[in-house]
């Protein structure tokens, strides 16, 4: 699908419509358009510095832009209070800073106050069946309710990416946007993660992950590449992931291959 280009809005998206948004006073993204869908693993890559991260803040309302707009299922993201947001936009951040001493369970079980602790401690409604029932669901789902007694700090790298990954599910959000989720993990546990995630996509959850290894973005559904802060190409892997697109965002001259039902890249320099 390409970046969006008219006012229609689905009801199921996040949409980013003209956005100009500024790192600093660095103009770090330019004229970007383009919407991301519930049920859709969508990879957001490109060079560094080619507004990657800019971009996923603005679209979670955290860098206001200098001009252009960031609609959520058809509603401006300005018009949604804070607690809303949260709830709908899940976001797991490069570096997750779990408590070390905290059990794995009441680390997860954070993620059901989206948006709603007092003081960033204090719950603002009383705890229910539903919270537990969500938390042990989220626990499931990313095979971690084997060690839910553990503390954090005798996880490994890896597990502890699951657990962030538990406690954004645990909010139940419709969006998880994530900032380089496999950054500084082996490759078993990179696949794990976008094992994890695509079968939250499956389940209905728009996934928008920033990705810095494009043969782990070739498993996504639909790429945006930013190049300078602009949008350079839009759509499924196989017409965004071209030797020629490669070239001029990275310039590195590549092939591209199919193996079964999968791209590779492979760099030829």
């Amino acid at each position: 699908m390409s970046p969006a280009t008219s006012n229609h809005q689905p009801s199921t998206a996040l949409q980013a419509h003209n956005l100009h948004v500024h790192a600093g006073t660095f103009p770090a993204v330019r004229n970007v358009s383009a919407t991301f869908e519930t049920g859709r693993f969508s990879a957001v890559i490109g060079p560094n510095g080619a507004g990657k991260s800019t971009l996923l803040r603005a679209l979670l309302g955290l860098n206001a832009p200098e001009s252009g707009e960031v609609c959520l299922f058809g509603r401006s993201l300005g018009s949604w209070s804070r607690p809303e947001r949260s709830r709908a936009l899940a976001y797991l951040a490069q570096s997750e800073g779990l408590p070390d001493s905290a059990t794995v369970r009441d680390v997860v079980a954070l993620g059901r106050g989206a948006g709603e602790w007092r003081f960033g401690l204090l719950p603002t409604r009383p705890w229910t069946d539903a919270d537990d029932a969500a938390v042990d669901s989220a626990l499931d789902r990313t095979d971690t309710r084997r060690f839910e007694a553990r503390k954090v700090a005798e996880l490994s790298g890896g597990e502890r990416q699951r657990v962030a990954l538990a406690r954004a599910l645990a909010g139940q959000p419709r969006f998880l946007l994530l900032d380089e989720p496999t950054n500084h993990l082996d490759l078993a546990y990179a696949l794990e993660v976008i094992r994890y995630l695509r079968c939250e996509v499956a389940g209905g959850l728009g996934v928008v992950a920033v990705l810095h290894d494009l043969n782990l973005a070739a498993r996504a559904d639909w790429l945006l590449l930013l190049h300078q802060g602009e949008v350079l190409a839009s759509g499924p892997p196989e017409t965004v992931l071209t030797p020629g697109n490669l070239l001029a965002a990275y310039g590195v001259r590549a092939r591209v291959v199919r193996d079964a039902d999968r791209l590779l890249v492979i760099p030829e320099d």
